[in-house]
């Protein structure tokens, strides 16, 4: 053993370029809520683990070295999340950071970031202050985010009638933000509108029969509603039984995802306008190959965290080979302005605020062989529902622009 390791120093300062398979990995630290949002993460990890398979087999990077993904279970909590990226940059030397999906762990794990000079590739997070009031140089964004996507809700939402609206969010900065975002922008374009009602219950904790009951006696024309999972089912059912939704039109967040839409399999509520991901009627050839490989190695149809895990992979390849080198300032350097082809296609990275341009597909729900899905989507590319280079400045901190 002791021979092994004298022959291999001996090598490495002979200037000898090793083979892959006795180089470093290239390390990176995930933070997801694994426990805490199984239905989120199960996607999120096998997405990533093919496009990890799929690198690694074709030569790795930097001259042969494989990727290595040490995933960490943030519980769903900032302080355990914190605690997990200080054991994977002191005790693993990971050489980045991604992941995270909740808003404030997002937001947690950005400062951490920030104030350990560590790239972080914040993967899911919707929040807005992570590329805004708390952003850094050392984090960026792949995911849409609750401005981008709220804006393309509104210009669907603008063309409606309505006039009175109420909302419904869950009651943290997600929900707040979206909600915000929501009134400015409906209003900028709407000035006849007004807001009669709003909503807001804890996560995972909306009590939906008081909650329909309001929202009905507000008698609002429309409802924005930003709620998913067991909140958005229980909302859904109990809306659909008291008849909420007739003849009322509603926008939503995120309710188009699989992860949210498939469990509420027949009481998907029709003509509501979403976000989501129609990935059995995307026929690109990116897409197309991401599937067929999706499906072939899992046995199951994608959710919208498989393709944002495969496309986070392929954003850090593309970093790492611009880069050169795993140095955080070469990672900076090299994601400012980046542009990679993905399963989505092209996107690109916005040097003024370290936000990625992945699109928003939006589309109406409707049920099919027992089934929600969505019809009349298209595809939104994200740089045009972007804020301009004022509107990033009056937001970002100066010290975050350099």
């Amino acid at each position: 053993m002791k021979q092994a390791k004298r022959l291999l120093v001996t090598l490495c300062l002979a200037g000898v370029v090793l083979p892959a398979a006795a180089q470093q990995p290239i390390r990176i630290g995930d933070i997801s809520p694994y426990s805490a949002l199984p239905q989120g993460t199960d996607g999120w990890r096998k997405g990533w683990e093919l496009a990890v398979e799929e690198i690694n087999a074709a030569g790795g990077m930097l001259g042969g070295r494989k990727i290595e993904v040490l995933a960490r279970d943030d519980a769903g909590k900032p302080d355990v999340a914190t605690r997990m990226a200080q054991e994977l940059v002191t005790n693993e030397k990971v050489d980045m950071l991604t992941g995270t999906i909740f808003s404030h762990i997002g937001v947690a794990i950005a400062d951490f970031a920030g104030r350990n000079k560590i790239f972080f590739l914040a993967s899911q997070p919707l929040t807005d202050s992570i590329i805004w009031e708390k952003g850094n140089r050392y984090t960026f964004r792949l995911r849409p985010s609750t401005y981008t996507q709220t804006i393309a809700l509104v210009e669907e939402a603008a063309k409606l009638p309505a006039k009175r609206w109420a909302t419904i969010a869950p009651n943290y900065e997600y929900g707040q933000s979206a909600v915000a975002s929501f009134k400015a922008a409906l209003r900028a374009k709407r000035p006849d509108v007004e807001f009669v009602a709003e909503q807001w219950p804890a996560l995972g904790k909306l009590e939906a029969g008081s909650t329909v009951q309001a929202l009905s006696a507000a008698k609002p024309d429309a409802i924005f509603n930003v709620t998913f999972g067991a909140d958005l089912a229980r909302l859904a059912r109990e809306g659909n039984t008291r008849g909420l939704f007739a003849n009322r039109l509603v926008v939503s967040l995120l309710t188009g995802e699989p992860e949210y839409l498939d469990p509420l399999k027949d009481d998907a509520p029709k003509g509501w306008i979403v976000t989501g991901y129609p990935w059995e009627q995307i026929k690109t050839p990116e897409h197309s190959k991401f599937l067929a490989a999706y499906q072939k190695k899992f046995r199951e149809t994608p959710k919208i965290g498989s393709i944002i895990g495969y496309v986070n992979m392929q954003a850090i390849t593309a970093i790492i080979r611009k880069a050169g080198s795993l140095d955080p300032e070469n990672l900076i350097a090299a994601t400012r302005g980046l542009t990679f082809d993905s399963a989505m296609g092209p996107i690109s990275f916005r040097p003024q605020d370290h936000q990625s341009t992945m699109g928003v597909y939006i589309g109406k729900l409707d049920v099919k062989d027992g089934r929600g899905m969505m019809v009349d989507w298209k595809y939104v590319d994200g740089k045009g529902l972007q804020g301009d280079d004022a509107f990033v400045k009056s937001k970002r901190p100066a010290e975050a622009m350099k």
